[in-house]
């Protein structure tokens, strides 16, 4: 918290510490500048350092202090380097390397920081508060300006518990339907945050977000290397090795998410190759044999000499959890994959665990995705055979029966002309989600569609893109992994798959395929080493080839998702949406039209299997919606 014209709050800075227990429960810290102009707390998870690394920490001279959310790695070299040039270290802990390298380079020390991390540093002598957030998005880290004072925050609700009033942001939520959030928005009236990549500096007089690092994917008049295949194979390979073994590195136990997937796979069997004894793998185990992927991650497991922990979830457990999940992620859902996580978390954290490795981020950096294979096919097929193209499309389409509507199009989409006329094609992820946000829109109550009958969500997150030098003279494929990046990336698949629902259970994710190394490496590959043919994530599956069973290395990207409520009519998820579409939150919500709503909860029977996936999504929304509204009392 700072104050630009009078003291803080004492006890709403502990209100909102506390707040924050569930991400650190193993103490909470708070300091007070002697003005009491500025506040900083701390919910603590010991990973590194258990005995001294409590926070706040100050430098020798007491002019900085920092609070950090996650991890820095390599950091212990850093220690060494920063004490032979004369910094005296309070702790032995990974955070503290951000202060004493801010000390230095101000705010350059971002350049030298590697790892998952939010923080915020106040600079005593320069009156600056500096906070910035990791390159992918990682860690969140929100911000709001109420009554003259700034107030930071992992988590929204620590924001209102600080005294930030709860509203709706309608513009927002008209977005998050669409497209999902703005990079610099939330679905929370003048509550913002500050996007991945980027940090802020505020004074007494002035605040600034600026950016400090992207991806940079090549021109398509960028000079090749000469490299081979296996070159570029074998580079790739060291790079992912050394974000997993660095990752390794804790004080507690280090265990890893496991699914039947080539992305958990690649990471267990390479953290393997680093770890004395047998690393614990977490997998969730579905009752509906289309989504369970139990069987490959048990043969995975044993192929690694892993020790298996399978970790069985229901419908009525998706249900029993599904307004806690919802409170923790504070964001909209389109299936309950996200409760999933929740329970898997917590499932972890009573075995004893605090810290493991996950799979994220592969997909968005490598096109796992099967609409990227789309865009690879439509719009990167110089020289291909238009019939062989088509008979592509049609394979890609009957082999990803679940992702329908959800990762391919499905239906009639809102008007794209904006995106089409800037990119010169309209990815097809944005085609989906163009698709489903129509649907969503028929629901939409008069009121609320008529004030947003005009909006274009897509003009202002294409303004908001440094398009020149990302995105303009690209590979569409990678234009399509770079604006999937910077909105759902961070905004829902870090969120609703990560740090929420991981720290709801004081469980810190490691995220080795987003090292910021990795991601470089992999910016620099032609696209054919990414998406080949029907093939995703080649580069990846060719690195990782030796550590895989057959099974999991000729497999095709199978999205983790959790059984849809409205193909389970009989049990406790769908009895849940049914209860709350029905009933009085509904009402409160005014977004939606309720009669519209049920009208839709009844034509359900009538559906085949497909339709009722493709509508599950939107009733998802409209669900998490309604947990939101409920939990967090928000004016509209």
């Amino acid at each position: 918290m700072f104050s630009r014209t009078g003291q803080i709050s004492e006890s709403s800075l502990d209100r909102a510490t506390h707040r924050l227990e569930h991400r650190g429960p193993d103490g909470q810290k708070t300091w007070i500048a002697a003005h009491r102009r500025v506040g900083l707390g701390h919910a603590r998870l010991s990973i590194i350092d258990l005995t001294t690394g409590d926070q706040p920490i100050a430098n020798e001279t007491n002019t900085l202090h920092i609070v950090v959310n996650g991890e820095f790695y390599d950091y212990e070299r850093i220690q060494r380097e920063l004490q032979q040039r004369g910094h005296n270290l309070r702790t032995r802990s990974d955070s503290e390397i951000a202060l004493h390298l801010y000390e230095e380079l101000g705010t350059h020390c971002l350049e030298h920081l590697r790892g998952e991390f939010a923080f915020v540093i106040w600079d005593e002598s320069n009156q600056t508060l500096f906070a910035a957030r990791d390159r992918f998005g990682i860690k969140p880290l929100f911000y709001a300006i109420y009554k003259d004072t700034i107030y930071f925050a992992s988590e929204v609700k620590a924001l209102f518990a600080a005294g930030v009033p709860a509203a709706w942001s309608q513009e927002s939520f008209f977005h998050a339907a669409d497209l999902g959030n703005q990079p610099a928005q939330t679905l929370y009236k003048d509550i913002f945050q500050i996007p991945p990549a980027h940090y802020l500096l505020a004074t007494k007089s002035h605040l600034y977000v600026q950016p400090y690092w992207d991806f940079h994917y090549p021109s398509l008049d960028h000079v090749k290397p000469a490299v081979t295949e296996n070159e570029y194979t074998e580079l790739f390979r060291r790079e992912f090795e050394e974000a997993i073994r660095i990752r390794l590195r804790a004080d507690v136990p280090v265990g890893c998410y496991l699914s039947g997937g080539l992305d958990s796979c690649s990471v267990l069997g390479m953290a393997a190759l680093h770890h004395a004894d047998p690393i614990r793998a977490f997998t969730l185990t579905f009752d509906h044999p289309q989504y369970d992927e139990e069987s490959i991650a048990r043969e995975m497991a044993a192929h690694a000499n892993a020790e298996f922990y399978p970790i069985p979830i229901s419908q009525k457990d998706l249900a029993d959890h599904f307004e806690d999940a919802t409170w923790n992620a504070e964001t909209l859902c389109i299936n309950a994959h996200g409760v999933a996580k929740f329970v898997l978390s917590r499932a972890v954290r009573n075995a004893g665990y605090k810290v493991v490795l996950t799979g994220e981020g592969s997909d968005e950096i490598l096109g796992g995705y099967p609409h990227f294979r789309r865009d690879m096919l439509l719009y990167n097929n110089q020289g291909q055979d238009p019939q062989e193209v088509q008979n592509l499309l049609e394979q890609l389409e009957q082999s990803n029966p679940v992702s329908r509507g959800l990762l391919l199009p499905e239906g009639e989409t809102r008007p794209l002309e904006n995106v089409k006329s800037l990119l010169g094609f309209v990815p097809s992820w944005i085609e989906t989600f163009s698709a489903r946000a129509l649907k969503l829109q028929e629901l939409f109550s008069t009121d609320f569609a008529n004030g947003h009958s005009e909006r274009d969500s897509y003009r202002p997150l294409l303004n908001s893109l440094d398009y020149w030098k990302q995105l303009n003279r690209r590979e569409p494929v990678n234009q399509s992994l770079y604006l999937w990046s910077k909105t759902c990336l961070p905004n829902y698949i870090l969120t609703i798959l990560g740090d929420r629902m991981e720290m709801a259970h004081s469980i810190e994710g490691r995220v080795p395929f987003l090292d910021h190394r990795v991601v470089e490496c992999v910016c620099a590959l032609p696209v054919s080493l990414k998406i080949r043919g029907m093939t995703e994530k080649y580069v990846l599956r060719e690195a990782a080839r030796p550590l895989l069973i057959d099974s999991v290395y000729r497999r095709q990207k199978h999205p983790f998702l959790s059984p849809p409520a409205t193909l389970n009519p009989d049990q406790g998820l769908n009895s849940l949406m049914q209860d709350t579409l029905r009933g009085p939150n509904l009402t409160a919500l005014s977004f939606f039209d309720r009669d519209r709503v049920i009208a839709l909860l009844d034509r359900l029977p009538n559906m085949d299997d497909a339709q009722r996936t493709v509508v599950d999504q939107v009733l998802m929304i409209i669900l998490s919606a309604c947990i939101l509204q409920d939990r967090f009392h928000l004016a509209v």
